[in-house]
């Protein structure tokens, strides 16, 4: 369900059904299989209301001979977070990354046949100790959640996952870690037969796990034109272009945004205490050198391709498995000209 502009001609069932597919829903003994599901498809146009402020932005209104890049105004109002660290060569808090790639690698022993008792539905969450200077110094505790098959123990599940899941990632982990496999004692009912609900409850995983500010507008259903999406990918990028020029070692910065209007009303930086040059001077540095217009977004960071599916698990950021725009460091050099 919900509203979308486009000439194309879409086949919703079939997409939908391919991608179940892909997840690993095939079996009805699952309670939910992709050849039998049921797919109710309510899309209609975007209220015109709204296309009135994101079709034509108001700076183009007040002056119409503006550029093309200003015809786009913000598809909403809100403010948005992207942050980067030094803490991982992925710019990425610890806890966040470290649960991605046990996310991943519980997704690949399922599907190579590894553990082959092992069901679609799955999660991770890893909680970290830091020093008193902020600095990771150690798991204290992992989290896995999986689906399984009913005949599998307790015990030989928490074994293998050890084995064949945690054991490639032993960094940060000593003697007091715990691992935590299913607290519950049982996982079989799963997926969308277990639990089940509309988007927006994955912007924490989504992002960095809950160590940096989030403004409350989720990714998943929103094209580049939404700035909840395309704005957040922005952020992020300054804030891991700061980071990766040396004028900071953790960086937050924060957009906000009018609908209707094409340039963002506010811009704030965060360092958290570690830059090496006031936050004034970054602001300047992000105004002069990224265009933060949504037309501009889009431009620079080559947001009209179709790689918005892979986003759909193991994260937006700091991915080793995929280098999105938003990833680059490519104006890392000029931050530290400018500065």
């Amino acid at each position: 369900m919900g509203e979308i502009t486009t000439n194309a001609d879409i086949d919703i069932q079939k997409i939908v059904r391919n991608t179940v597919k892909e997840i690993g829903y095939t079996r009805g003994k699952f309670g939910f299989d992709a050849e039998t599901c049921g797919i109710i498809t309510s899309i209609d146009e975007q209220s015109k209301d709204i296309a009135l402020g994101v079709d034509l932005s108001l700076e183009e209104k007040e002056e119409s001979n503006k550029q093309l890049i200003e015809s786009l105004g913000a598809g909403d109002q809100g403010m948005m977070f992207g942050y980067a660290t030094n803490e991982t060569k992925g710019y990425m808090p610890y806890p966040i990354a470290l649960a991605h790639k046990l996310a991943y690698k519980l997704s690949q022993v399922r599907k190579d046949g590894t553990l082959s008792y092992l069901r679609p539905d799955g999660k991770t969450q890893v909680t970290m100790e830091y020093d008193s200077a902020g600095f990771a110094k150690r798991v204290d505790t992992i989290v896995i959640s999986t689906q399984h098959s009913p005949e599998i123990t307790q015990s030989q599940l928490s074994s293998d996952l050890k084995k064949y899941v945690i054991s490639e990632f032993r960094e940060m982990l000593d003697e007091k870690t715990k691992i935590l496999v299913n607290p519950t004692g049982r996982f079989v009912i799963g997926g969308p037969h277990g639990d089940s609900g509309l988007t927006g409850r994955k912007i924490i995983v989504d992002t960095y796990g809950g160590y940096a500010r989030h403004g409350g507008g989720a990714f998943s259903g929103k094209d580049c034109t939404k700035v909840d999406r395309s704005a957040a990918y922005a952020a992020r990028y300054i804030a891991k272009n700061i980071v990766a020029s040396g004028a900071a070692d953790k960086c937050e910065i924060q957009l906000a945004y009018a609908i209707g209007v094409a340039n963002p009303i506010s811009i704030r930086v965060d360092s958290f205490g570690t830059g090496r040059v006031s936050e004034e001077e970054l602001v300047d540095v992000i105004r002069n050198n990224f265009d933060l217009r949504p037309a501009g977004i889009i431009d620079m960071l080559n947001l009209r391709q179709p790689f918005y599916k892979a986003t759909a698990a193991y994260g937006h950021f700091g991915r080793e498995d995929i280098l999105f725009p938003w990833e680059m460091v490519d104006k890392a050099d000029l931050i530290k000209a400018a500065l």
